[in-house]
């Protein structure tokens, strides 16, 4: 099954096809809508799921995008993908985010964030039978995310059935942070003005992160994609969030699917790496991928399909396992034994 990125151009996800024409093409329904959270902010979400003609719905995917990007640009490829291999999936623009209101790409404080996710997500699976599995899928600051949503615990109704976590924000890596002294005076600066964009960074994140250059043009393409450095109170957030989670890794406790680019100088390697050993999941798998960068679905086609088919086989062999339990439960509930 290819990956829809394929079909792209340097100006638009869909390449040469409308909007309708390329869902229609992937046999998946999209549809959108929002919410006000309760900071006052509308919060744009959106969903695709494969036509019932094509496939049953075998599980829920949530999917959490990374800092800059957004739900209907390149991350919706990788969502058309997952629909088309039988999973309902959704996603959401966080706020400062896409459609989303908020100043440009500003999180002075993940736990909103984190708020609104389980509030969508939430009610997206809501609307599927609670035997289907649930997974989250998320990308860089997106993996930190979902790992802060897996660690709130009981806040949400249904536990997750895995957590694919892609180039995840585990660490930020020395190659990219701000040069020293900045980094150890970025509080005075996020203090005084936390909405300065005073912070540089060892290179823009779209320019280290996709290795094929018409990804890269495509990436930045977006109307609604910002390329100025982190203003100062989110630089000093993404930090904070590092240092909580890498403080954390013993108390994650659910199946993980960890990929990761080995030359990736956003999010470092090593951190991953870290947490892999660290967790207390009784299923974990960490695949680095040597010579592959950070955006994964930026890398050269034949990657693309090696990475993404690992994904896309991880999250089936654990539907049908989740299935096969379900169905033994429904079948010992039946006949009292």
């Amino acid at each position: 099954m290819v990956h829809p990125v394929a079909e792209a151009n340097d100006r638009s996800p869909f390449g040469n096809l409308t909007a309708e024409e390329f869902y229609t093409r992937h046999k998946v329904s999209n549809d959108s809508s929002s919410f006000i959270n309760p900071r006052g902010l509308r919060i744009f979400t959106q969903w695709w799921i494969p036509l019932p003609e094509t496939s049953p719905v075998i599980g829920t995917i949530c999917v959490v995008h990374g800092f800059t990007g957004e739900s209907s640009w390149l991350i919706l490829l990788t969502a058309v993908h997952l629909a088309k291999a039988g999973f309902a999936v959704c996603a959401m623009d966080h706020q400062g985010h896409g459609f989303s209101d908020g100043l440009a790409a500003h999180i002075p404080d993940i736990v909103p964030v984190v708020d609104d996710c389980i509030s969508f997500f939430g009610s997206f699976r809501d609307r599927f039978p609670p035997s289907i599995p649930s997974f989250l899928y998320s990308e860089s600051l997106g993996g930190a995310i979902a790992l802060l949503i897996h660690l709130r615990g009981p806040d949400l109704s249904r536990r997750w059935d895995g957590v694919v976590l892609n180039g995840a924000m585990c660490g930020i890596s020395a190659k990219f942070k701000p040069p020293w002294p900045l980094e150890h005076l970025l509080w005075i600066a996020a203090a005084v003005i936390p909405t300065w964009r005073v912070v540089p960074t060892r290179g823009s994140i779209p320019e280290v992160s996709f290795k094929v250059d018409w990804k890269r043009r495509l990436a930045l393409a977006s109307p609604r994609r910002t390329v100025a450095p982190p203003r100062a109170a989110t630089a000093l957030e993404l930090l904070r969030i590092c240092r909580e989670l890498q403080g954390q890794f013993e108390k994650i406790t659910l199946p993980l699917l960890i990929v990761h680019g080995g030359e990736d100088v956003v999010c470092d390697p090593a951190c991953v790496e870290e947490l892999h050993r660290r967790a207390a999941s009784e299923e974990k798998t960490l695949k680095i991928y040597p010579g592959m960068w950070h955006q994964l679905v930026g890398e050269p086609d034949e990657n693309v399909e090696l990475v993404f088919g690992d994904i896309v086989d991880w999250l089936r062999t654990r539907s049908e396992r989740a299935a096969t339990a379900a169905a033994a439960a429904a079948t010992a509930a039946a006949t009292g034994t």
